[in-house]
């Protein structure tokens, strides 16, 4: 089965809640997010088959407008990225440590797929937005080469949408940088 997911940022909360029911009647697909996010934006992320998302997405564009801060589909997402949003990733040591850094919420999701399908890194954190106004952030480790080589990927992609704030490959972090991170 084709899954994908897709992701709509706005900037209006009451539109946000218009948009998510929209997505949900055009096509088969399922809530995995649905909530206000800093500063005062909204997101709305829903997954199922690709085609399913992709006229869900469309629909949801359409009603959002000029509200639409970004947005994403994301086909056959990879496996490390809920877990890294959610925050149940347990990483036990940490050898380089990369990090991107973008501003907006659909774009670090995009940013850290893209990274993790590139090289052999394990997705540490993809931090959406609460309490760093409204950017989001993904941290990963692995070896100096590999991370490097995932953060570039990453940190391309978004760069060419205008949204990239930053990036960083750290070789040997020190611990305590991470010690309530791993």
């Amino acid at each position: 089965m084709d899954r994908a997911i897709g992701l709509i940022e706005l900037t209006s909360i009451a539109k946000g809640y218009e948009v998510a029911d929209a997505l949900l009647k055009t096509a088969t697909v399922e809530i995995v997010f649905n909530r206000t996010i800093c500063p005062g934006k909204f997101m709305v992320m829903v997954a199922g088959e690709t085609a399913a998302v992709s006229a869900s997405i469309a629909a949801g564009l359409d009603i959002g407008g000029e509200t639409v801060v970004d947005d994403l589909i994301i086909p056959n997402i990879h496996p490390d990225v809920f877990p890294a949003i959610s925050g149940t990733r347990v990483i036990e040591t940490t050898d380089a440590l990369g990090i991107i850094e973008t501003f907006s919420v659909a774009s670090i999701i995009e940013a850290a797929d893209a990274a993790v399908k590139t090289a052999d890194v394990q997705l540490m954190e993809i931090h959406l937005a609460m309490a760093i106004g409204g950017k989001g952030y993904a941290t990963m480790t692995g070896d100096v080469a590999a991370v490097t080589s995932a953060v570039a990927a990453g940190a391309d992609y978004i760069r060419n949408k205008g949204l990239l704030v930053n990036k960083v490959v750290i070789p040997q972090p020190r611990e305590e940088i991470l010690r309530d991170k791993i």
